[in-house]
This record gives C-alpha cells, structure tokens and sequence, in this order.
C-alpha cells in the first residue's frame, strides 16, 4: 500500500501529470506521467519505474518539441 510521505495519507487518485524538471540548470517539461496524487495534501508520486523512464527518456533523447516559457521573479 502506498503511503504520502508528506501528510501519512494512504488514499490516491490516479492520473497523468506535466511536471517541469531542472536538469543541470535547464529546465525541461515531461508531459502525461503516470501518477498518483495524494487526496488529503495534492502530494505528487511517481513510481520508481516511471522516474527511471523520465530520468531515461530526458538524458537520452530530443524533446519531441520546444515551447517558449514566460519567467517571472518573485
């Protein structure tokens, strides 16, 4: 049973997520993961098999296309 290492939860929704990654100082968005959000706190989870994907699939191939981001200081 998974359980939210943040508020203890153990009740998810499944679904897919875009999520924006820092890789060595640029950042590059992941679009459609397989994930579990946490239904007390939002928490995000990925699996260890889908972060290895990710971690693969953006240190090993091109981006499928290029957006331009707004930046915005706080």
């Amino acid at each position: 049973m998974t359980t939210c290492y943040v508020c203890g939860s153990t009740h998810f929704t499944e679904t897919l997520v875009d999520e924006m990654f820092n890789i060595n100082g640029q950042y590059v968005l992941v679009e459609a993961i397989p994930a579990k959000i946490c239904s007390q706190c939002g928490e995000v989870l990925f699996s260890s098999e889908t972060a290895e994907k990710v971690r693969l699939k953006v240190n090993s191939q091109s981006p499928n296309k290029t957006i331009p981001v707004d930046v915005f200081a706080y």
